[in-house]
């Protein structure tokens, strides 16, 4: 009696660790994931960062080039292509620049200037996905987020130098009483061309007051924009002025149409409001935007160095 007992136990605990073996197989490593449709994975979250830098391939889609954000809403692509704004524009998602239609992990877009244009969809990870142009052999990556967790300004300072191109002049409004006379004093007007290599500049010594479509623009010149460590919201802008050197400056947003120029060799703030706004809607329809504002297209920031040094201005 004993041995059958003994049996039937052995058969018993047998029976029940083959059955949760099994359970923990099925459990851990053949269940499918469930599905998803491209539809839910391009909804799944509110903004699409494009990630200019990780782009793959040497072709260019230009809607996806010109955009920071992508937001695909019912069939609608909302794109936040302006710094201007970003955070507030149609509450965050920017304004409607194409139609889509997405099926089978393949999206179609039809934007509303550039034309039609198709990507294979791949899922990388669980915020990142990649669109991939076959037409021109190019691969844009995008990263996830919602709203309320999305970091615009970390956007909009990362990318200050096309904040700077989104108006047709600034125009000096205010000069310090403090601070010594230098050449800079006589400069009214700045430009920041977008294009090309992005780092060109003009300025004008033309009267206040004086409309931007008027101006006559006394020099040409390259300007870059740089970090300054431990201050994330101040930067440095150089102005490469030939006949009387560089003019160096710390470059200080004060709202989206405003900024304050700091000249530490003088001691002397500036204030420059933009003038001329330029919405970067299509190339075909940009307002306020001249023969020479070339189509702003986002690009690779390899030349993007960290200026090590402090903020020379003396705070009270």
């Amino acid at each position: 009696m004993r041995t059958v007992k003994l049996l039937l136990s052995v058969a018993l605990a047998t029976t029940i660790f083959t059955s949760c073996t099994t359970d923990v197989i099925v459990d851990d490593y053949y269940a499918p994931p469930p599905s998803m449709s491209v539809n839910q994975l391009l909804n799944s979250y509110e903004l699409w960062y494009v990630d200019i830098n990780s782009t793959l391939g040497y072709g260019t889609t230009p809607f996806l080039q010109k955009a920071f954000t992508l937001s695909f809403r019912n069939g609608v692509l909302f794109a936040n292509n302006n710094l201007v704004g970003i955070g507030s524009s149609g509450n965050g998602f920017g304004i409607d620049v194409a139609s889509y239609d997405a099926y089978d992990m393949i999206l179609d877009i039809s934007h509303d200037i550039d034309g039609f244009e198709t990507f294979d969809v791949y899922q990388i990870d669980n915020n990142t996905i990649e669109l991939y142009n076959p037409n021109n052999d190019t691969s844009y990556f995008l990263e996830g987020y919602q709203r309320g967790n999305f970091d615009y300004d970390l956007v909009f300072y990362d990318n200050i130098h096309y904040f700077l191109q989104e108006y047709e002049a600034w125009e000096k409004t205010y000069t310090s009483d403090f601070g010594a006379i230098n050449e800079f004093d006589n400069e009214n007007y700045l430009q920041f061309l977008a294009g090309g290599n992005d780092s060109e500049f003009r300025s004008s010594q033309d009267a206040s007051g004086t409309n931007f479509n008027n101006l006559f623009w006394d020099y040409t010149g390259l300007y870059g924009v740089g970090n300054i460590s431990g201050d994330f919201y101040l930067k440095t802008l150089t102005l490469d002025y030939d006949f009387f050197d560089n003019e160096h400056f710390e470059l200080s947003v004060i709202n989206d149409g405003k900024i304050e120029l700091y000249h530490p060799t003088s001691g002397t703030v500036y204030e420059f409001v933009g003038r001329g706004y330029i919405q970067y809607l299509k190339e075909s329809n940009t307002k306020g935007k001249t023969a020479t504002q070339k189509e702003k297209l986002r690009k690779f920031r390899n030349d993007k160095v960290d200026n090590p040094r402090e903020s020379t201005r003396v705070k009270a």
